[in-house]
This record gives structure tokens, C-alpha cells and sequence, in this order.
């Protein structure tokens, strides 16, 4: 499949590795996944189910020399690929990162930064407002990207479209984090602006999305995984367990943002009944009750209650993987409220128990001398959830 080529600028620390990581796989672009290029400041990653290359040029700074140095490196790989006789040696689409932290380096960035692209006059630009982290921040940097591209009129006709992102699940504390955002919407108007001929087809790109999704959400239950084991490693009243409804929340809330499932009084609902069953119900409590029974030789209480916590927050997140994905694929909907109730109520039955009971005799059993590492390790393995096919 011919692929198009999409170059990345940005200045250092923008957060370009980790935006490159999150569209091809996790670390790709810091094990060298990608080939080097003509110079040591281009590399070009790809994959066989993205169906365009990203082309990673360190050093597009405000500095000129910097500037014509990574020009030099496109146009020397454009032209060594044309030598060899590859096709597809074209820029078609230009990422342009901006941090969403730094605010009032928008215009200088953006001014220094177009005339470093200013050779590829035609090409389509995208805005990629990395580090997006706070919400109310997101349309005052948006309103910023576009107040300086309308200064810049040579580049403003080209700028088609204004993405904030989140790259990575982001841990703001103990109990609250920022889950992955606009990774999606990137790569689906990144293929949308592509030549005809190198587009690829609208069901392998939502295949992909979601397969990202899918990772994105089990570094989320991870996260939750984590942040329970480290909470719950003090003790608690195991009938009520408030202490985790924190984490709990957080985990839900940006496993329904991830899904774009946060929206609307239905999607509150909705929300708010897998949050009912996994912290407050009958069947969350009975859960807890059940393992707080489990016979746990050489455990201090301190480390029971870790494993159960981490457990709990790993079987609420695999059953609300399940349910988002459900809606999200359309075989759902966020008013059948009735179902997701009954599907939360599964994730918390005997087979979460019975992997939480192994991984109480695992600790037990283990000689470990860092025991919440080890915990949060088996935690996260065992509820490590697979998207619609998680609960059956």
C-alpha cells in the first residue's frame, strides 16, 4: 500500500516522541523502531496498519540554523528515496505541536515555526496541541492557535484542523488522572486531508482507532490498578470501602471520555449506574466481604486490603471497557441502563473474586521485598481488558 508522509515540528520537550508512540505503539519512537534518515536529526516511523509515515525531525526550533539544518534532512531523504527509485517521497500533511502548558509561547512559536515550513507552501497543516491536560484551558489555546495562523496569512489558508491531545494516561494524584484524548480524531483527519489514492479506507482507520482505544484504556485500568493498591494499603472499613470511590470515579470517568461517551444527561446516567454497582451496591460490597474472608497466610492486613482494592478497581475498569466499547460500536446504547447494571454486576461475580483469590495465594507464596510493585503487577495482568470481547 502506498503510504503519504506526515512531518512532525515542534520545539524539544513539546512532548513529539511521545505523540508518535501513541499513534504507532507504545515507545516507538525511543527504541529506534522507526529508520534513520539521511542525518542524525531525521527519523521516519511507520507501521503496517497506519497508512501514513511520520517523519520525526528533531531541531525545528526558533533558530535558523536549526531551521535549514532540518529542512536539509527532508529534502535529502525526499530525494535519496526518489534516487532509489521509492515513491512516495512527497510531504502531504505537516503536525504542528504547540504544549498546551505553555500558552503564552503560542505566537512566537507559531511565527518561527511557519516560515520553517515555509517551502511546502500547499501542504496541509494540523495544529497539535500536545499536553492538553486542563479542559478549561483548551479553547483559550484554540482561539490562540487561530489568532496567530491569521497573522500568518501565508499559512492560514492551510491550516485545517486544531487538536488538543492528551498522548498518555497523565496521573495528576494519588486518586484523579487525565486519560489519553484527540489521538482518534488526529489520525482521522490526518487520513482525511491525504491524496487520493493514498487514503486509506474509513473502516481500517476506525479498526486501528479502536484498536488504540483498546491500549489506551488498559493503561488507564493500570493507572486505577496503581492508585488503588497504593491507597488501599492502609486500612479501611473493607464493608463500606469509600476510600476507593476516588479512584473509582476517576477511573470511569476517563474511561468514558476516552470512548467520547460523557455527554448528555443519558450518558450521566449511564455513567453514573456502573459507578452505583461498582462502589455502593450490594454486589460491590459482597465482593469486597467475600475476599476480606479469603484465608491469606502471612499477609499483614495492610497488604490484603492493597490486593483488594487494586482488585476491585481492576474488575470495575474491565467490565466499564466492555459497556463503553459496546456503545461505541453502536451495539449499545447509553439508555439501556437496565443492561450496563446487569453487565457491572458480571464484572464484579465469582470470576473476579477467583482472580483476586490466586493473586492473594501468589503474594502470600512470594518472597518479593517490593510487594505493591508485585501486587499491582498481577493485578494488572489479570485484569487486563480486551474490549467487546472482555464479558461475555
Amino acid at each position: 500500500m502506498e503510504k503519504g508522509n506526515v512531518l512532525v515540528i515542534g520545539n524539544s520537550g513539546v512532548g513529539k516522541s511521545t505523540l508518535i508512540n501513541a499513534v504507532l505503539g507504545d515507545d516507538a519512537a525511543e527504541t529506534g523502531w522507526g529508520t534513520e534518515g539521511t542525518t542524525n536529526s531525521l527519523k521516519v516511523y511507520e507501521n503496517d496498519e497506519v497508512p501514513f509515515r511520520i517523519i520525526d525531525t528533531v531541531g525545528f526550533e526558533p533558530s535558523f540554523f536549526k531551521e535549514r539544518a532540518a529542512i536539509n534532512a527532508v529534502r535529502e531523504w525526499s530525494k535519496s528515496r526518489a534516487t532509489n527509485g521509492i515513491q512516495g517521497d512527497e510531504i502531504n500533511a505537516i503536525w504542528f505541536c504547540v504544549e498546551g502548558t505553555s500558552s503564552k509561547l503560542f505566537p512566537d512559536a507559531i511565527d518561527s515555526l511557519s516560515k520553517a515550513t515555509s517551502i511546502w507552501k500547499s501542504v496541509p497543516i494540523i495544529v497539535v496541541i500536545t499536553k492538553s491536560y486542563s479542559v478549561p484551558d483548551r479553547q483559550h489555546n484554540i482561539e490562540m492557535v487561530n489568532t496567530a495562523f491569521d497573522k500568518q496569512k501565508r499559512c492560514a489558508s492551510r491550516l485545517k484542523g486544531i487538536i488538543p491531545v492528551v498522548a498518555e494516561t497523565f496521573a495528576l494524584n494519588d486518586v484523579s488522572f487525565a486519560p489519553p484524548e484527540g489521538i482518534g480524531e488526529l489520525i482521522d483527519e490526518t487520513n482525511a486531508i491525504m491524496p487520493e489514492g493514498i487514503k486509506a479506507a474509513e473502516k481500517d482507520v476506525a479498526s486501528y482507532v479502536l484498536q488504540r482505544k483498546r491500549h489506551f484504556a488498559q493503561g488507564i485500568v493500570a493507572t486505577a490498578v496503581a492508585s488503588g493498591v497504593v491507597v488501599g494499603a492502609v486500612p479501611f472499613p473493607i464493608p463500606d470501602a469509600a476510600i476507593l470511590v476516588p479512584i473509582e470515579t476517576a477511573e470511569v470517568t476517563a474511561l468514558a471520555t476516552l470512548y467520547g461517551i460523557n455527554k448528555g444527561e443519558d450518558s450521566r446516567q449511564f455513567i453514573d449506574s456502573i459507578l452505583e454497582v461498582g462502589t455502593v451496591s450490594a454486589v460491590a460490597k459482597g465482593a469486597v466481604v467475600a475476599l476480606k474472608a479469603i484465608p491469606a497466610i502471612n499477609l499483614a492486613a495492610s497488604v490484603l486490603n492493597a490486593i483488594i482494592a487494586g482488585g476491585i478497581a481492576g474488575a470495575l475498569g474491565e467490565g466499564s471497557v466492555y459497556a463503553f466499547e459496546q456503545v461505541y460500536l453502536g451495539e449499545k446504547s447509553v439508555t439501556d441502563v437496565d443492561w450496563v447494571k446487569r453487565i457491572m454486576e458480571m464484572a464484579l461475580s465469582s470470576q473476579s473474586i477467583d482472580k483476586t483469590t490466586e493473586i492473594i495465594r501468589e503474594v502470600s507464596s512470594s518472597s518479593s521485598k517490593d510487594v505493591k510493585q508485585l501486587i499491582t503487577d498481577l493485578l494488572v495482568a489479570a485484569f487486563k481488558p480486551q474490549g467487546s470481547g472482555a464479558v461475555e
